[in-house]
C-alpha cells in the first residue's frame, strides 16, 4: 500500500465532509466518480465514526489514517491508554504488538525513543504516517517479527510492552496467555533479558490467578474499567525496586474521577466477611472490584457488612466518610409480591434491574414482569441469609 495516495487535500477534504453519511451508502454514491481509493476513503468514515468515542483525539485530526475495522475493535482507549502512561517512565521502549498505535504513542510520552513493531503490513505503514504526523522524531517503526528483532537487538529497555493477540486461527476469542500470540509464558525469559519493566495488557476475562500462575514473578496487577466497565488487565514486572508481595489494584476510570482500590490475594484469603440482613443502604462495589476477586476484604476495610457470601454486595446503615468505589442504593423498600407491587410501584413499567445470586437474570426478569431498562430507579435482587429478597433502590450518590 502506497500511503502517501492518501495524504493528499482531497482525500482529506472528501473524509471529513461526508463524516456523518452511511458508508455503505456512499460506497454506492461515489462509485467510479472519485480519484482515489474510495474503498480506503470510505474505511477511513467508519473507523473516525467507531472512533468518536474510544479514540476521541485521534477522530478529529484530519491528518491520521486507520485500518480496518478488526484492528479499531482491538485498540485500547484513550482512556486506558493515558492511564497506562502514567505507570512507567523511562529512556526507551519497545511495543511488541502495535496494532493501530494508540498504546505506543501514549505509553511514549514517557519516554525519549520508542519502538513500534507490527507484523501487518499495512498496520505498520498506517502507524508509521500517523507517527509522522503526531511526533515525527520519537518513534521507530519495525515491520517483521517482533521476537526476532527483539532476539537480535543489542539494545537494553526500559520497558517492554505486549498486547498478545487473543483470537485463535478460527476467530475465537483466547484468555489464556499461553494461548495468545505471541506467548509470554514461552518467551519470557527473553523478554526479562531485555528490559527494565515488562508491561503486559490481558483480556478482561484473564483468570487472574491462572495467570499468576503461569508468571509467578508478576509484581502488579491492575483491573481497569471505564464507566465501570471492565476493560482490560494490565500485569506488570519490574528488576528494581523487588516487590515482595502481588498487589492487585482494581482502576475505575470516570470522566471526572478514577476511583482505585488495592489489596493482595493473601489479605483476601486472610479476610472475614460479617453476614447481616439489609440496613439503608446497599453497596455494590465496582466492576473491576468485583473482577479482581475483593469479595471479602472490600466490606472488611469500609466496615459493611455483607448480605450473603457469593451475593457480593454489602450494606450499612450509615455510610463511612471514605469514598467507596461503588455504586451505592438508598433503600426504599422491600417488594415481597413483586407481580402486585411492581404495578403499583411501576406504573410506567420502566425501571432498571439488578440481579446478583438471584433465582433470574435481569432479562429474564423483565421480561417475566414486562418490564423495560429506564427510569431513575432501580430494582436489586439478591440472595440474603437463607432467602431471596427483592429491593425497590434508588442511587444515594
Amino acid at each position: 500500500m502506497d500511503i502517501s495516495q492518501f495524504d493528499t487535500e482531497t482525500f482529506k477534504q472528501f473524509v471529513q465532509d461526508h463524516l456523518h453519511e452511511v458508508p455503505a451508502q456512499l460506497l454506492l454514491k461515489y462509485a467510479g466518480k472519485t480519484k482515489f481509493d474510495l474503498k480506503f476513503a470510505v474505511q477511513q468514515i467508519h473507523a473516525r465514526q467507531k472512533a468518536k468515542n474510544k479514540i476521541p483525539s485521534w477522530a478529529v485530526n484530519p491528518n491520521l489514517l486507520f485500518p480496518a475495522s478488526i484492528s479499531m475493535e482491538q485498540a485500547s482507549s484513550e482512556d486506558t491508554a493515558i492511564f497506562k502512561a502514567e505507570l512507567v517512565k523511562g529512556k526507551s521502549m519497545i511495543d511488541l504488538t502495535g496494532g493501530l498505535g494508540i498504546d505506543t504513542y501514549y505509553l511514549a510520552q514517557n519516554f525519549e525513543k520508542a519502538i513500534y513493531c507490527e507484523r501487518q503490513e499495512e498496520l505498520a505503514k498506517i502507524a508509521q504516517h500517523n507517527f509522522k504526523q503526531l511526533s515525527p522524531d520519537k518513534f521507530t517503526v519495525i515491520q517483521g517479527d517482533s521476537l526476532d528483532f527483539l532476539s537480535k537487538s543489542q539494545e537494553f529497555f526500559d520497558l517492554i510492552y505486549v498486547d498478545p493477540a487473543r483470537r485463535g486461527g478460527q476467530n475465537q476469542k483466547l484468555y489464556k496467555l499461553a494461548d495468545c500470540e505471541p506467548d509470554v509464558v514461552v518467551h519470557w525469559d527473553l523478554l526479562k533479558s531485555k528490559a527494565e519493566s515488562i508491561l503486559i495488557k490481558a483480556s478482561p476475562m484473564l483468570d487472574i490467578k491462572q495467570a499468576l500462575i503461569e508468571i509467578p514473578e508478576i509484581q502488579q496487577v491492575w483491573v481497569i474499567s471505564v464507566r465501570n466497565e471492565v476493560k482490560e488487565v494490565l500485569l506488570k514486572w519490574q528488576q528494581e525496586p523487588k516487590i515482595e508481595y502481588q498487589k492487585i489494584i482494581a482502576v475505575d476510570l470516570h470522566p471526572d474521577r478514577k476511583r482505585e482500590f488495592s489489596f493482595t490475594f493473601e489479605a483476601e484469603e486472610k479476610a472475614e466477611s460479617v453476614l447481616g440482613a439489609a440496613g439503608n443502604y446497599l453497596i455494590e462495589p465496582t466492576s473491576s472490584i468485583l473482577k479482581a476477586g475483593a469479595f471479602k476484604i472490600f466490606g472488611q476495610h469500609f466496615g459493611l457488612k455483607k448480605l450473603h457470601p457469593n451475593s457480593h454486595l454489602f450494606t450499612c446503615d450509615a455510610l463511612p466518610a471514605e469514598q467507596i468505589p461503588g455504586r451505592i442504593f438508598k433503600i426504599l423498600q422491600e417488594i415481597q409480591n413483586p407481580k402486585k407491587e411492581l404495578k403499583q410501584l411501576v406504573p410506567s413499567g420502566k425501571i432498571n434491574v439488578i440481579t446478583r445470586n438471584y433465582i433470574l437474570s435481569p432479562d429474564e426478569f423483565k421480561k417475566k414482569y414486562k418490564l423495560k431498562d429506564g427510569g431513575t430507579q432501580f430494582l436489586i435482587g439478591t440472595k440474603s441469609g437463607e432467602k431471596y429478597v427483592l429491593y425497590l433502590v434508588e442511587l444515594a450518590r
